[in-house]
């Protein structure tokens, strides 16, 4: 199921929002090369956070084969303590970098929209930090390197099942070749999203330095409960009643209201 567009229109421009996706944006195509030459996985190796670097439980040199001929090590290096800021802006390819921006920008404007630009810049990076220190505390002598935005992406999707629980989401299903766009309410999608991530995250309880499929899974249950638990604290009530007035006098209501 991939999010295209919701029923969940915006009062104002969320321009911090399109900001996160220009940073992460420019992050792939200037310092990642775009995934096109060997800085890709130069900079997941150095900027990549990697748990037992970060809890000392790896052993020093140790490490794994990241490409032919490149085995990323521990090390001490101190930049390895804004590994869990620095990841969050780093990706693996095309799909794992527009996966994550098109899931940031159907859920996050409106998360903007009721929180402002600044406290959503802070909620999403707490989000963010709350995924890398879920992933460290399943797994914290992992030496595998991990990278993504979806961590903080994560929070704003609970951000946004606990706000608009009842808007509807468009959704596109592939089944082989053939597709079909389904509306469907948020709640439904966003808790169908959560179980799927804790069954494929359960074995890995079991498998330390096995992350499932390529994805820390368990970084993506983090911060979506960071994201649950934080978003009133964050929410600006003057925003949120200022937003419901201006809908209200446009007649936009009931589409956040699901009715």
């Amino acid at each position: 199921m991939i999010p295209l567009s919701d029923d969940n229109p915006t009062v104002r421009p969320p321009v911090m929002t399109i900001l996160v996706i220009a940073a992460v944006s420019s992050v792939w195509l200037l310092v990642q090369g775009a995934g096109l030459d060997d800085r890709l996985v130069r900079s997941v190796c150095t900027l990549g956070l990697v748990p037992g670097e970060l809890t000392g439980q790896a052993v020093l040199g140790s490490g794994i084969p990241i490409a032919p001929g490149l085995i990323c090590a521990i090390d001490h290096e101190q930049i390895n303590w804004v590994t869990p800021l620095l990841s969050m802006f780093l990706h693996g390819g095309w799909g794992h970098l527009i996966g994550n921006l098109l899931f940031l920008w159907v859920f996050g404007n409106n998360i903007e929209d009721v929180m402002g630009g600044v406290r959503f810049l802070v909620f999403y990076l707490v989000c963010g930090l709350a995924a890398a220190g879920a992933h460290i505390a399943v797994d914290p002598a992992s030496v595998i390197p991990t990278v993504g935005a979806s961590g903080a992406i994560s929070g704003v999707m609970g951000a946004y099942l606990v706000l608009f629980p009842r808007v509807r989401v468009r959704m596109l299903f592939v089944f082989v070749v053939f597709f079909r766009i389904i509306p469907l309410p948020a709640w439904v999608v966003l808790i169908w999203w959560l179980v799927l991530q804790v069954l494929m995250g359960l074995p890995q309880l079991g498998r330390p330095g096995d992350i499932s499929g390529g994805v820390a899974v368990w970084a993506h249950i983090g911060g979506f409960l960071a994201g649950v638990l934080l978003v009133r604290a964050f929410e600006n009530p003057e925003l949120t009643a200022r937003r419901r007035s201006i809908l209200l006098q446009r007649g936009l209501l009931r589409a956040i209201d699901g009715v």
